[in-house]
């Protein structure tokens, strides 16, 4: 497993945590829309950082659950794995 979320696996969290099945190209063409206009609402948004939780045994930073776009909520997330993680 990658020490960095990739546009690929938060595209598959999205489907399996949220329902929401957006391509990974798509989710880069949306990288600054709102997860709302991808379908993606704040309890989608909570489990997937839950997802991520338990995929890295470790917590995710508070405000993850509160970014507005996947940039923003890559950029936190992954600023918060530690290397080899």
């Amino acid at each position: 497993m990658s020490d960095r979320i990739t546009v690929e696996e938060l595209s598959e969290l999205m489907k399996k945590a949220a329902g929401i099945t957006v391509s990974p190209a798509e989710l880069e063409e949306s990288y600054d829309r709102g997860f709302d206009t991808l379908g993606v609402d704040s309890l989608g948004l909570l489990g997937i950082v839950g997802e991520l939780e338990n995929r890295h045994g470790a917590p995710m930073p508070p405000d993850a659950e509160r970014c507005k776009t996947p940039r923003q909520f890559l950029d936190l997330v992954n600023s918060a794995l530690p290397a080899g993680a």
